[in-house]
């Protein structure tokens, strides 16, 4: 409950500054290997954040607390679900965070492994479902919209829903053959991440050239195969020659964790096969209600693109 209040203050504060407005300004952020960034600052230090509609945690990179000599106030030990196992992870409370002007103290931030130290914080799907989201990939901007200025209900153009642990899942078709259900993660810096008695039912690894690489995830590193998929259906556009990678050892299957019985209770019992990441939606302006689990696919405007062209 605490948790929650300080999220909805959160929303209070970014809109304060915009109090008749029903649209905040665009701004701008910054793609770090795939992953959507904004300057932040984390107990006076300045950094980055990494907005992760696909986590159900919100994180503290633990390269960030290392280099940077950070004390910080332990809390309980998390239990983390990622893509490639689920490990016990320490928490801590009362982190300092300032983020597009808002000032508010974190709890239960669960240690997490980023990698570069430049990456301090991960907000979640809890972050994500208190405003309607609008990005704008391949301009790289993005702004928030209040639900009660834009009716999704009539704008949505893509199957969507929303799973108990916030975050969004989308139907998709796969090579004109396979609708599958997907978690829309713009924390995959990739295209997709299957699960591996999906692809290995299709037959895939066979129908398609592929190669072995090593994937890490937010608690193990897996021996992964990945291959280029010739066409995925993503609302009403197609792309082409998409990434994908699937554990080769089936027992690190990715939908492991997304399909238990919390995870489900909001979501019909539908299926998730995978993980839809950067490779795809790179192409397209996303507006996502992801707490109604309504989307609008869309991309750029010629006169958008040449607007905010470098």
């Amino acid at each position: 409950m605490v948790l929650w209040l300080r999220f909805t203050a959160l929303c209070f504060l970014l809109f304060s500054a915009f109090a008749s407005a029903a649209v905040t300004p665009w701004f701008s952020f910054t793609l770090y290997n795939g992953h959507i960034t904004l300057p932040v600052t984390v107990n006076g230090i300045k950094t980055n954040v990494v907005l992760d509609s696909g986590a159900m945690i919100n994180g503290i990179n633990t390269a960030f607390i290392k280099a940077n000599h950070m004390q910080l106030s332990k809390g309980s030990a998390v239990l983390v679900k990622g893509a490639f196992g689920t490990k016990r992870q320490q928490s801590f409370n009362d982190v300092g965070v300032e983020l597009m002007g808002a000032h508010w103290q974190m709890d239960h931030l669960v240690s997490v492994a980023l990698g570069d130290k430049n990456l301090g914080l991960l907000l979640g799907a809890g972050f994500f479902d208190k405003f309607i989201f609008q990005i704008d990939y391949p301009n790289q901007r993005m702004r928030l919209i209040t639900r009660d200025s834009l009716d999704m209900n009539r704008y949505s153009n893509i199957e969507m829903r929303t799973a108990a642990g916030g975050f969004p899942i989308v139907k998709t078709k796969l090579n004109d053959q396979k609708s599958v259900w997907l978690v829309l993660d713009t924390g995959n810096s990739g295209g997709l991440l299957l699960s591996h008695s999906l692809v290995q039912a299709q037959g895939w690894l066979k129908t398609f050239a592929s190669q072995q690489v090593v994937a890490q995830g937010v608690n193990n590193k897996v021996l992964n195969d990945t291959f280029r998929l010739p066409v995925l259906t993503f609302g009403p556009y197609q792309v082409e020659n998409v990434a994908v990678t699937v554990p080769t050892d089936g027992r690190y299957d990715a939908t492991d964790s997304l399909n238990d019985g919390s995870a489900l209770t909001r979501i019909d019992n539908a299926r998730v096969r995978g993980l839809l990441g950067f490779d795809v939606i790179k192409h397209f302006v996303l507006t996502i209600d992801y707490k109604n689990g309504r989307m609008n696919v869309a991309v750029p405007t010629e006169s958008s693109t040449k607007k905010n062209r470098p």
